[in-house]
């Protein structure tokens, strides 16, 4: 009828403005989170130590590489070689310039040693930890610090707990930028149907240790 006003249809078209609106808000906040994350990741590399001391061990997951800048320890890697370490170590911090020192890193790389057989007890460490990264780098791995051995979490709760429930790719991305592998468990990370998902150091790594851990906390 000419001149009359379809109220269904206005109805319809205020949710289809509200709808896009709230579209629009997703994007640009997402956007805003994608630059100041770029931003933060430019400045983390800006930080990066000029010189690392390192050792290398090897435990049941294969070989294991500690280093160290004059901040504390910078990386704990794993790998199937000395060398191929050494090539991860040289490639997360491509300026420093790398100098072994099996005497110096002995207490820790003992330590560190334990903790690998025995992931439950203490990491008694002679160095602070000082992962380099940005600051939600930081932020995920300081939440993943606060999972239990023996315990799981999925990337999405991870998003939510670092407050950021859309980070989920990004969480993901800074899991595997971890540098401190086991020390901060990004190997208790799954995917939301309780799968395995990547892991930097190998899945078969990932499953070892997350069957060690749930073996040990049901032994109590």
């Amino acid at each position: 009828m000419a001149g009359s006003v379809d109220l269904a249809m206005m109805g319809r078209s205020r949710r289809g403005v509200s709808g896009c609106q709230a579209s629009w808000a997703v994007m640009a906040d997402r956007r805003r989170y994608k630059m100041g994350h770029q931003s933060s990741a430019e400045s983390a590399m800006k930080t990066l130590p000029d010189h690392l001391r390192y050792t290398t061990g090897h435990c049941r997951l294969g070989g294991l590489l500690l280093a160290a800048s004059e901040a504390g320890i910078a990386a704990i890697l794993l790998g199937d070689g000395d060398e191929a370490m050494i090539a991860d170590l040289q490639q997360r911090f491509p300026t420093a310039t790398l100098e072994p020192d099996t005497a110096g890193l002995d207490k820790d790389m003992r330590a560190l040693l334990r903790y690998v057989d025995h992931p439950l007890g203490k990491l008694d460490l002679q160095q602070p930890l000082a992962a380099h990264g940005s600051a939600f780098q930081k932020k995920v791995w300081a939440e993943l610090a606060k999972v239990p051995a023996g315990q799981t979490i999925t990337y999405a709760e991870l998003a939510r707990r670092v407050g950021n429930p859309a980070a989920v790719r990004a969480v993901a991305g800074a899991c595997a930028a971890n540098p401190l592998a086991i020390v901060v468990p990004c190997h208790r990370v799954l995917r939301s149907d309780g799968g395995i998902s990547g892991y930097r150091w190998g899945v078969q790594r990932k499953l070892q240790l997350i069957e060690l851990e749930r073996q040990l906390a049901s032994d109590g």
